[in-house]
């Protein structure tokens, strides 16, 4: 069974995701974390837990997501790996910090691409994962069925979607990725987002004035 942790980082407000096993093995998601105090912060409890860290699973390469990787990639020597179509994204990241106000010297290198048709296997258990463009051109979401969560990444927020004006957005499909992807799964799903609070699919389908 996995178990599923997360913290907020930076300037931004961002969710940081730690899924961890039974057998203390874990997979670092989006990590965002910026200034020294933060990366310590995580390390810490990584260490304090007892936990392995395996990889790092990136949902999209949006800055505030991608601030972390460098450190933990030297910290864990462990792989970094974004869906291929989000490339683009990440190749942009210095630029992008710079428009933003940000220093960003550790632009992270991909260390393989995540393929959407397969499952994601950390030791027994798996994570299904969706293709959720819109918010970004290849954002995906990880979906656990066992735990009945899903990390959104920046696709759904409680009340809310993502931002579509950004390089790569596009509004239409990111309202066909919610409804075709995480408007099929079952209403109590917990959606654990890029930024805020979580909420769930029910939530969302009732409230949510974007998808009404």
């Amino acid at each position: 069974m996995l178990n599923v942790h997360f913290f907020t980082f930076n300037a931004f407000q961002e969710n940081t995701y730690l899924i961890s096993n039974h057998k203390k093995e874990c997979w670092i998601v989006d990590p965002g974390m910026y200034e020294q105090r933060e990366i310590d912060g995580f390390i810490s409890f990584i260490e304090k837990q007892g936990f392995t860290p395996k990889a790092i699973i990136n949902t999209h390469a949006h800055l505030d997501h991608i601030f972390g990787v460098q450190a933990m990639v030297d910290k864990y020597s462990i792989p970094f790996s974004i869906h291929q179509l989000e490339q683009p994204v990440l190749d942009r990241g210095r630029e992008t910090a710079a428009m933003f106000g940000f220093s960003f010297n550790n632009l992270p290198t991909v260390s393989g691409y995540i393929d959407h048709t397969k499952p994601l296997q950390l030791g027994e258990d798996s994570l299904e994962v969706f293709l959720t463009p819109g918010h970004s051109p290849g954002s995906v979401s990880f979906y656990y069925k066992p735990g009945n969560w899903v990390i959104a990444g920046d696709v759904l927020f409680q009340g809310s979607i993502g931002r579509t004006d950004l390089p790569g957005g596009d509004f239409d499909t990111l309202i066909r990725s919610i409804k075709t992807h995480l408007f099929t799964l079952p209403d109590n799903t917990t959606v654990l987002s890029g930024h805020g609070d979580s909420t769930t699919i029910g939530n969302e389908k009732r409230d949510n004035p974007f998808l009404r």
